[in-house]
């Protein structure tokens, strides 16, 4: 017995059955059959010696024991391969519980705890005004474990853009690129994600990255996550100097009362 055969729809985020013809961004479609099941009313009889216990879910509710298939998407009346399983389905309403984890998804992966990623700037704390201050991200794939509809659901979110907000009303992004370290010979270059201060003053610099994510439900298949996750770090601040450059014809030995000398007071900027 087929229990349901669903592709997503990217704009909505809902599943919807599969149409010939239908253009989707995952190149499979999927479907969960119960475990041992042959067709009609017949069941592998080994098989059922090895049945997965689904007792006492998440609820205290028993389950049904699944497999999942896969085939590719938009494909009708495809020949289904084995994807994954067996695994569990705790819900009252098994046909039409991922349409709605699938509503609830994209809300529910907003809400992780998802670190966005530290920021460095070179040179930092400290950097100077009309000077390039190179800015770069570090952030990494996270997974979670969490309960939607007393399902199992395990979401990774890989970082794929970055947004950075300079603090003085400037900002680049979103882009690809995370930007990344200098040797310190090589401070002062332009980069990717370098900024550079026209004024004097102390600024907060925000990071936001971006993070697309799949989920896959009690063990199935991942499934895309619609839209992005956004996540914002802690801004680290920036303090912008000026810098004053004199030429003196003399150096501190043969004159050591010269401006810039040990003990001689610098003029007044």
């Amino acid at each position: 017995m087929t229990i349901g055969a669903w592709i997503m729809d990217p704009g909505s985020g809902d599943f919807l059955w599969a149409e010939p013809g239908t253009v989707v961004t995952d190149p499979y479609q999927y479907k969960y059959e119960l475990q041992c099941h042959l067709g009609g009313g017949d069941f592998d009889t080994d098989c059922l010696a090895v049945l997965v216990d689904c007792k006492n879910g998440p609820d205290g509710e028993d389950g049904i024991p699944v497999v999942w298939l896969k085939a590719p998407a938009g494909v009708p009346n495809p020949t289904w391969s084995f994807h994954s399983g067996p695994t569990c389905l705790f819900d009252p309403r098994p046909e039409d519980l991922l349409p709605r984890i699938a509503a609830m998804i994209q809300t529910e992966f907003q809400r992780l705890p998802i670190a966005a990623g530290s920021v460095t700037a070179q040179p930092s704390p400290h950097t100077l005004r009309g000077a390039e201050t190179n800015f770069f991200a570090e952030a990494v794939e996270q997974q979670f474990d969490i309960t939607i509809l007393a399902q199992d659901v395990h979401v990774v979110a890989k970082p794929v853009q970055y947004t950075w907000t300079y603090g003085d009303g400037t900002s680049l992004g979103p882009q690809t690129a995370a930007g990344g370290p200098l040797p310190q010979d090589r401070w002062g270059e332009k980069t990717a994600t370098s900024h550079v201060y026209t004024q004097t003053g102390d600024y907060s610099v925000v990071l936001t990255t971006h993070f697309q994510g799949t989920y896959s439900v009690n063990g199935g298949p991942p499934l895309p996550i619609p839209g992005q996750g956004q996540f914002s770090s802690p801004p680290p601040t920036v303090s912008v100097w000026r810098s004053i450059t004199r030429n003196y014809a003399d150096d501190c030995l043969r004159n050591p009362q010269g401006q810039g000398c040990p003990g001689v007071v610098p003029p007044a900027p």
